[in-house]
């Protein structure tokens, strides 16, 4: 009988014990935490960047995750014959196929519609803004990047496709947003008895910091604005340079250029070196730049390595935080609109008045087709009703259609307007001997300047249009 009363004690004792241990929360899912997040616009996009990529897995042992803004249903199919929504399988497909190559798993898309256009607000609205933003804060607080690389939002002459600037303008507010807990805040809250799949639980995240790649032509004017590698660098793991590995991790992409691809796929690594030793024939340049863009820890220098700094959590600083910043009013004055108008505003209100963008604006247009070029002029509404005298100074050989001469402009602050320029029409030499052409837009008002814009334009064969 004491035996029995001595085991019920220690049943007891050992019951009552496990009862006080406190109770496990759980935490957010380390399976889909990452080191680092690329954002891109179509798949193959992730090839600008994957020499690094490479180097981060590989030798650096970093974790990656890839978001695709659309699945490329407006690209050319150069393999066979798909097109369309079909195309866009495809190319979801050869996409997880090719970071499967370089073993990133972690794969996303928006569910943007590719938008064949070089504005970004065309994308932006094509893609849905709100939507793909909310997706994009809540793809950030689930995988809890390091750092997250980009499309560098700014125009410069080059493809400077539309899609391309919308990824870095959604990587962007993402960044800035995904430790907002007023920002999608369903995104945070627990789960309840009632209702419990509206509610996701995520986690607010800050990165640490944002860097961005440009498929502008002139790449050199990037050199020193942010952290440069080696794409010719051997991996010490792999014992092969960095741009093959991206060379070979980009071979599923077919749809997109099969007789390079089946070109490679015949050859060995040592002939692909081989072949490949003329530093013109690369796709990358050499060193590539990852273009800093901001870090949320302090003494970041530009050209520090990524990681740098990354260790731990963000301890805020006030001067490191997101601001608003207004504009001036009462105001008179001519200015470039559309989305150099919007890029003006967006570098201000994310802090990212450092990131290059072109002094003079730039772009590069289809020879023979119209150049259109946006304006605003901000007057004060006190002013009345206003007339403004636009004048336009072209080359030789290129014609104004409309948006010269005098205009009455209503009672409001911004009045929204629009050059079209008809451009020659060249041929292939033409073009390839030519250099970027000067647009001069001059405003008047009560005979007296209000400004003027000068704008670069460089013709081509072909490219997105404008």
């Amino acid at each position: 009988m004491k035996r029995f009363s001595l085991l019920f004690v220690l049943l007891f004792a050992v019951s009552h014990a496990i009862a006080q241990e406190p109770q496990k929360i759980k935490g957010p899912d380390e399976r889909y935490k990452v080191d680092i997040l690329v954002v891109v616009a179509h798949p193959d996009d992730e090839g600008a960047v994957t020499p690094y990529l490479a180097r981060a897995i590989y030798d650096l042992h970093k974790t990656v995750a890839v978001v695709f803004g659309t699945r490329g249903g407006s690209g050319g199919n150069d393999y066979r014959r798909e097109h369309g929504p079909a195309m866009a399988d495809v190319r979801e497909i050869e996409a997880r196929q090719a970071c499967a190559k370089l073993g990133i798993d972690k794969v996303w898309f928006l569910g943007g519609k590719d938008t064949a256009s070089q504005n970004v607000l065309n994308s932006l609205a094509n893609w849905g803004h709100g939507q793909s933003l909310e997706e994009m804060v809540r793809i950030v607080r689930l995988t809890r990047p390091e750092i997250i690389i980009t499309w560098l939002p700014s125009i410069f002459i080059g493809e400077n496709h539309g899609d391309h600037q919308a990824a870095g303008v959604l990587a962007t507010e993402a960044f800035d947003l995904a430790d907002d807990a007023t920002a999608f805040p369903a995104q945070l809250a627990g789960a309840s008895k009632r209702l419990e799949p509206y509610l996701e639980n995520l986690t607010p995240w800050q990165p640490k910091k944002i860097y961005y790649f440009s498929d502008a032509q002139d790449s050199k004017q990037f050199a020193g604005k942010g952290f440069a590698y080696s794409v010719r660098e051997v991996s010490p793991s792999q014992r092969k340079p960095y741009w093959l590995l991206a060379l070979r991790a980009a071979e599923p992409h077919q749809t997109q250029f099969p007789e390079e691809i089946h070109r490679w796929s015949s050859l060995s690594d040592e002939e692909i070196q081989k072949a490949m030793s003329d530093p013109n024939k690369l796709w990358w340049s050499e060193p590539e730049t990852l273009i800093f863009g901001k870090a949320m820890v302090p003494g970041i220098k530009a050209a520090d390595d990524p990681f740098a700094g990354t260790e731990g959590s963000v301890d805020f600083h006030t001067e490191l935080r997101t601001t608003i910043i207004g504009r001036e009013t009462h105001r008179t004055e001519l200015r470039m609109g559309g989305p150099w108008d919007f890029y003006r505003d967006f570098r201000k209100r994310h802090n990212l008045e450092s990131l290059p963008y072109a002094a003079t604006p730039e772009i590069a247009v289809k020879s023979g087709t119209t150049l259109m070029i946006p304006i605003i002029v901000e007057h004060s509404p006190a002013m009345g009703a206003s007339t403004v005298k636009i004048t336009v100074e072209t080359p030789q050989g290129w014609r104004v259609e409309t948006g010269a001469g005098n205009f009455q402009l209503p009672v409001e602050k911004l009045s929204a307007m629009r050059v079209d320029i008809a451009v020659p029409t060249l041929t292939r030499e033409e073009i390839n001997s030519s250099k970027p052409q000067e647009i001069i837009v001059h405003a008047e008002m009560d005979g007296k300047s209000i400004g003027e814009i000068k704008m670069r334009v460089a013709l081509q064969n072909g490219g997105v249009p404008e």
